[in-house]
């Protein structure tokens, strides 16, 4: 059995866990959520939800060792991976197409201990793991990455996501000042206003988020939580049989023209029958996207997100960089395609020897179509059959393609894949379109993509691993408040619970006196008190006291009413 390995040019949205940095607090707040979540969902949750928890390396007592879930998660086909919270989406859902979830490697502060704005440990460890211990569950989430990394998104949406990730991250942080804050939403506002239209990048999202995040399964009636957002959120995976909460059946056109909003509570969730019903539905989806499309309509999307895209030529030749622009004939299919900057070239997500983005640092052309008066494509001609159109290595030839573009040259390299001519080098070459020059033969060696149509344009590159510099990621999960006193007293209580503590009674004592002489508003400690009391039957004026004290608190702060009313309905039972 071995654990799943990163490739490398993911590694650079990897951190160190470092494990070491958690502080009491951060556990506490781990434990108040788990608990909370086993109580309200161990009925409501699908039953691989709790059969997942124990099998995925997760306890309810303490946050998870990362390394300890990429083992446990190696029989079932899956890693684990920690990352410094939002990653593009293109780089997410490869993470998942190779069988390793990202997970977010801080947690949530205790004043954001309902929700957070920002991914977390709790969302991705506590919410997506245990159920991808399910093999059929596991088989779409997998297959969703493979199809969710080739979708596009537009360049106002890359803009927005960078502009949310900013403003989530300022949130969790807690150190940004309120002008801050305010000029970051005012971006996401600004931003979010010149997108236009939906992108398949944004309907794929949707059918992630209406899924793999809030997604129920069964009937509606008596549905099960599966989504991860569910299974992390006690308030919304408890209120998911409220009638306030509609429920309605899967249907693939439905969801992916249903938006959403993170920032506040799901109007309604979508049931599937069962998990083939969501792995049939993605499949749908995908026969609309463009990977499977290719053409104009499909390179038109890539140039609209001013990111790197790859197209594939019908030949089976990969061009990957920044789509920059296309000629199009009367019928509106690509003749001619352009990128910019770096542009590497491969087959079959290998990138071809030579042809990588030193060789193509400044970008990319070549034309699409058929040869004028051969009614084969150029990609299938014999070797023979090529020699008699002059293609054949040291000699000049014209090619004059059916769209009217000419090149003329001396052929340097012909390079074959199994049956098919994939790519054609020329020096001297001169291509026109036309009155427009879009070669010159004083620029250097002309690669010509040979192929008779684009079949498939998607976003990201064919080879990864060569395209993408190898950015190691060494940096460690940090928490910027120092120690404090407080974080002294829930750790002296934790090591209590553990028995790791001498003279229990006394130091329970202790720390409830100075709990309340400079931390009178802290409830979560209370509670953590009033549980050892409770359980071991000690001190039973004490436990009386910090229930009162409890009630107080819910009384004055609304904000925690609900967090002490739920961390006391539990608060005597062993979980």
């Amino acid at each position: 059995m071995t654990t799943r390995k990163v490739p490398k040019h993911l590694r650079k949205y990897t951190i160190e866990q470092n494990y070491d940095s958690y502080t009491a607090i951060n556990h506490a707040v781990w434990r108040y959520v788990m608990r909370q979540n086993h109580h309200t969902l161990k009925d409501l949750a699908h039953e691989a939800y709790i059969e997942g928890l124990q099998a995925s390396g997760i306890s309810t007592e303490k946050i998870p060792d990362v390394n300890e879930m990429n083992r446990c998660l190696a029989p079932f086909g899956w890693g684990a991976a920690t990352i410094d919270g939002f990653i593009p989406g293109v780089a997410f859902f490869e993470f998942q197409a190779n069988g390793i979830l990202p997970v977010v490697a801080e947690i949530r502060k205790l004043e954001n201990i309902q929700y957070t704005p920002a991914p977390d440990m709790i969302h991705e460890a506590a919410g997506h793991a245990p159920i991808l211990c399910n093999e059929k569950y596991s088989e779409y989430v997998k297959l969703f990455g493979e199809i969710g990394k080739k979708a596009i998104a537009t360049k106002e949406e890359h803009d927005v996501f960078e502009a949310v990730r900013h403003y989530s991250n300022l949130l969790e942080k807690g150190e940004a000042t309120e002008t801050e804050i305010a000029n970051a939403k005012k971006q996401i506002d600004e931003k979010s206003k010149l997108i236009s239209g939906v992108s398949e990048a944004e309907k794929i999202g949707r059918l992630y988020w209406w899924t793999v995040e809030y997604g129920l399964i069964g009937s509606l009636e008596e549905p099960k939580i599966y989504g991860a957002g569910l299974l992390s959120s006690v308030s919304e995976g408890g209120n998911i049989l409220s009638p306030d909460v509609k429920k309605v059946p899967f249907d693939l056109k439905t969801i992916i023209n249903t938006g959403f909003d993170i920032t506040k509570p799901q109007p309604q969730l979508f049931v599937c029958n069962h998990f083939e019903q969501l792995i049939e539905g993605l499949k749908e989806f995908a026969k609309e996207m463009a990977f499977m499309k290719g053409g104009s309509e499909s390179l038109e999307k890539a140039i609209q997100s001013a990111n790197v895209a790859t197209a594939v030529y019908s030949s089976g030749l990969q061009v990957t960089g920044v789509i920059q622009d296309m000629i199009t004939d009367e019928e509106n299919e690509p003749i001619y395609i352009k990128t910019k900057g770096a542009t590497a070239l491969a087959h079959n997500d290998k990138e071809l020897s030579e042809h990588g983005t030193q060789t193509h640092k400044d970008g990319f052309g070549a034309p699409v179509g058929k040869l004028k008066g051969i009614n084969q494509p150029l990609e299938t001609l014999s070797d023979s059959e090529m020699e008699s159109l002059g293609i054949a290595v040291g000699q000049s030839c014209e090619l004059h393609f059916e769209s009217g573009v000419e090149v003329k040259g001396t052929v340097e390299q012909i390079v074959k894949e199994g049956a098919n001519v994939i790519l054609i080098s020329f020096k001297n070459c001169l291509v026109k379109y036309r009155n427009q020059v879009l070669f010159e033969p004083n620029w250097g060696m002309y690669d010509m993509a040979v192929g008779e149509k684009i079949s498939s344009v998607f976003a990201g590159a064919a080879d990864g691993e060569t395209y993408y510099p190898n950015e190691e990621s060494s940096s460690k999960i940090t928490h910027n408040q120092e120690q404090t006193e407080l974080d002294d007293l829930y750790q002296t209580i934790r090591n209590v619970r553990e028995g790791i503590e001498e003279n229990t009674i006394d130091v329970i004592e202790k720390v409830s006196k100075d709990l309340n002489d400079k931390y009178p508003n802290d409830w979560l400690l209370k509670l953590e008190i009033i549980e050892i009391l409770h359980q071991q039957h000690w001190l039973p004026k004490l436990e009386a006291e910090i229930l009162s004290d409890l009630q107080r608190l819910s009384k004055n702060n609304r904000t925690i009413t609900a967090l002490i009313e739920n961390g006391l309905k539990i608060y005597q039972t062993k979980i």
